[in-house]
């Protein structure tokens, strides 16, 4: 568990900091306080260092039958649901991405938007581990990017997920490590 490396070109993808999401006190193993934190500082130094952030909120249940809807129709969220959380509010220079399901990547036009830009890596954070945050650092993987995440800028609404996500999945897919290992490697890489 080490990040290594930045290439020049690497995005922070920020996964549902939404009002409907990062607003809810039973997350583990970190409460969404700290999530804002760590994540909010490195929204902070990404853009001072003039690399791309994504916003990405989502709007929908993920499609299709499974266990846990049975098929029953999708629900109408509330728009304030969906809406980012005001230490998250998108700057001008921002990319931000609706997604529909769990990736940031499927059905948006996030890759084609990263590919245009020259992006190379992209660094993973937000709520929640075993779903969003998976879901499309598998898919930046598989897009052939190279992909960091710092592991305590995600929580889950289920502890036991996020720790199989952190010990199983993620060391296939990624470099991970903790927010200061992240931040110290865009200053080292910016000088």
């Amino acid at each position: 568990m080490a990040m290594t490396a930045l290439d020049p070109r690497v995005a922070l993808i920020v996964i549902d900091m939404q009002r409907g999401i990062a607003l809810r006190d039973n997350l583990a193993p970190y409460p969404a306080s700290e999530i804002v934190d760590r994540a909010g500082q490195l929204v902070d130094r990404f853009r001072k260092y003039g690399q791309l952030v994504v916003m990405v909120n989502v709007d929908a249940v993920p499609p299709g039958r499974t266990d846990r809807n049975s098929g029953s129709a999708r629900p109408q969220l509330p728009t304030e649901w969906t809406e980012l959380i005001d230490e998250f509010a998108p700057q001008p220079d921002d990319l931000v991405v609706t997604k529909h399901s769990r990736s940031a990547f499927a059905g948006t036009a996030l890759l084609e938007e990263l590919r245009s830009r020259g992006i190379t890596q992209v660094a993973v954070v937000g709520i929640a581990s075993g779903a969003g945050v998976e879901s499309t650092a598998r898919d930046a993987h598989e897009a052939g990017f190279n992909v960091t995440l710092p592991t305590d800028a995600m929580t889950d609404s289920d502890g036991e997920r996020h720790a199989h996500s952190v010990r199983e999945v993620f060391p296939q897919i990624a470099e991970t490590g903790s927010t200061a290992e992240l931040l110290e490697l865009l200053d080292a890489t910016a000088q």
